[in-house]
């Protein structure tokens, strides 16, 4: 099969596509056909050598895909060969071909094309068990999702809004404002000419956000610390912003309030196994229903895999990028 490597880590020209064994299945595991495959900035992190994969994952980036079940693993029951499913992975996705475990599948959903349904595992997982599992975001609550216009931002603005929270974003341009609006922010801040602090301060007259969701990390961490509510909680999913910064324990007591890491990858598969389980009961439903919808901003062949980082990195996306095969 043909797969994307990184022999040397570097810009994206490192990204080489080389022609590698089919992945051996597992006695827990399927092989998926790759039809689609999520590009996320975990991946340009690994191509840059700061993110390897945990131990015993596929050396190759890419975190979700979707395809078809071809091969059925000796102890997997509920799935079947020529099943069209999307799928969380902790490596390998930038492939023809991927092994799964079977608790990480997710059948693709109505309404959603085989292609598109790879634009939903990693976001859909990472937003539900951060705002909802972790967070605990409720109705009548606000909620400030940092790059809103992301991939994740724009299924975090879609979750938040089908139940019941209020939305504040920030992005960095008026066109992905407007497109968090069309999904349901209300509070809609640019980060280049506004102070996010004051800005939401505002809007909710002095009482701050309940939860943010921040993908940026050290650059942030004392303003999303003052832009907390009393008993906020702050989630941090991302270091775009760096990993070092000061914080000032007397403002978090004061507003006892919860700062939270958390990473998907590196999960046990149990733990992943419970997020993926939660997301089928809880998301796929409204995405079915159309309230929910993966927001795609453009599919590259996988072949291109250097010009769909060049892409992301670029920062134009609106929604997520992808690659085919």
């Amino acid at each position: 099969m043909r797969a994307i490597t990184i022999p040397t880590p570097g810009d994206a020209s490192a990204l080489v596509i080389h022609e590698v064994p089919t992945p051996d299945v597992a006695a827990n595991e399927v092989l998926v056909q790759v039809a689609a495959s999520g590009v996320n900035r975990a991946d340009l992190m690994q191509r840059q050598g700061f993110y390897p994969p945990p131990p015993g994952s596929s050396a190759y980036p890419g975190l979700e895909v979707s395809g078809t079940v071809s091969v059925i693993g000796a102890d997997v029951t509920g799935w079947a060969v020529g099943d069209q499913v999307c799928a969380l992975l902790s490596g390998g996705g930038y492939a023809e071909q991927v092994a799964v475990p079977a608790t990480q599948l997710l059948p693709v959903p109505e309404r959603v094309s085989l292609v598109d349904a790879a634009a939903l595992p990693e976001v859909v997982c990472t937003v539900w068990s951060n705002l909802f599992m972790t967070a605990n975001l409720q109705v009548g609550q606000t909620v400030l999702i940092h790059g809103g216009s992301s991939g994740i931002g724009t299924m975090a603005i879609q979750l938040a809004r089908a139940v019941g929270a209020r939305i504040a974003v920030t992005a960095a341009t008026s066109d992905k404002l407007e497109a968090c609006r069309t999904l349901g922010a209300e509070v809609l801040i640019n980060y280049r000419e506004q102070d996010f602090v004051e800005v939401l301060a505002q809007a909710t007259h002095g009482r701050g956000a309940d939860v943010i969701l921040d993908n940026i990390g050290a650059k942030y961490l004392a303003r999303n610390v003052g832009a907390l509510a009393v008993n906020g909680r702050l989630v941090i999913i991302g270091l775009q912003g760096g990993v070092k910064a000061e914080l000032d324990i007397s403002t978090l007591l004061r507003k006892c309030a919860a700062v939270i890491a958390t990473s998907l990858r590196g999960r046990p598969l149990s733990e992943k196994a419970a997020i993926v389980a939660a997301v089928r009961e809880h998301v796929w439903p409204l995405i079915e229903t159309g309230e929910v919808k993966p927001v795609v901003h453009r599919a590259f062949p996988l072949a291109q895999a250097a010009d769909a980082h060049r892409e992301l990195e670029a920062g134009t996306n609106i929604g997520k990028v992808l690659l085919t095969t």
